[in-house]
């Protein structure tokens, strides 16, 4: 990316939209999701940019940030991008970047702009039908404004179990070390766990390693039940940054998972995504119909080439 091509205006919410080359999907599995936040945890305090909203969906993400110079916006979108691609690749054998370079980013001027793409941030998944309301998508991060355990039941430490007691305290040392999270931590901390267990420790990830400043997100609405009634309200809108979309819904790539693992022919996603690219296109034919996607979305999912006429 070349700064001077960019339009960036210090102290100015930015609203940042990252998509992947071939349209090729993100996130397989919670580990990844966890991973990514804790290294925009770590970019944040480093760079020192403040986010106001951020939204991971399946194949892209959304981000509305302030920060005070090109430098250290630049620098933080940099140092986030090379590092999860680097987790990413190492975790399933891919190669080269995970983003499209650039990535798009326009400042929003002005209360009303803002407020706008706040709400389009947080209904990007209602939209994409993964979840009825946005505050019940665990990915958008809008839960968790007042609720340490939206999706879990709270800890109780001398309940707890010696393995989950043990979890909690490698992710505490983690974070004060200032260090993200590695694929390879969080399998072995969430292996011995129970789906209870393993629910609440995701839950005290998120809570530990979030950076999103919902309260300055707040003040544009006033508190945060007039938010969530304006997010409710309109989906918000998106005119400056050109999003394209594959089918009609984003729920069907769970879906796939569940398939594959449950086919008895693979242990892990990596073992599909490592297969030769011709018994990728096998699998995509095999898939087609088993779910509500599109063939473009299987594609997307098993990092084939997509062709416009499949999306």
């Amino acid at each position: 990316m070349k700064n001077e091509k960019r339009l960036f205006i210090p102290g100015v919410l930015n609203h940042c939209y990252q998509n992947t080359p071939n349209g090729a999907l993100i996130f397989y599995s919670v580990r990844d999701y966890l991973v990514l936040l804790s290294i925009i945890y770590i970019a944040s305090k480093r760079y020192d940019v403040v986010l106001l909203a951020v939204c991971f969906m399946p194949d892209h993400l959304h981000s509305s940030s302030v920060a005070e110079s090109l430098e250290e916006f630049s620098g933080f979108y940099g140092f986030v991008t090379s590092t999860f691609a680097r987790e990413m690749n190492k975790e399933y054998g891919f190669r080269g970047p995970v983003f499209n370079a650039p990535f798009g980013s326009v400042p929003k001027i002005g209360d009303k702009k803002v407020r706008t793409n706040l709400i389009y941030v947080y209904n990007n998944p209602v939209e994409r039908r993964l979840t009825a309301e946005a505050e019940q998508y665990r990915w958008n991060f809008l839960a968790y404004a007042h609720n340490a355990n939206p999706f879990s039941e709270p800890v109780v430490l001398r309940h707890a179990s010696s393995r989950l007691r043990y979890a909690l305290k490698m992710v505490d040392a983690r974070r004060a070390e200032g260090k993200y999270l590695t694929h390879t931590l969080l399998r072995n901390l969430t292996a011995p766990l129970d789906g209870r267990e393993v629910r609440q420790l995701t839950d005290y990830i998120i809570t530990k390693y979030s950076v999103i400043r919902h309260d300055e997100a707040e003040k544009y609405f006033g508190t945060y039940e007039k938010m969530l009634t304006a997010i409710h309200s309109t989906t918000g809108s998106e005119y400056d940054i050109n999003e394209v979309f594959s089918g009609r819904r984003d729920d069907v790539y769970d879906k796939i998972t569940h398939i594959l693992l449950h086919s008895g022919r693979f242990c892990s996603i990596r073992d599909v995504l490592q297969l030769p690219e011709e018994r990728r296109k096998v699998l995509a034919n095999s898939l087609y119909g088993m779910t509500e996607a599109t063939y473009g979305q299987i594609l997307k999912y098993l990092h084939l080439p997509l062709s416009p006429d499949r999306r």
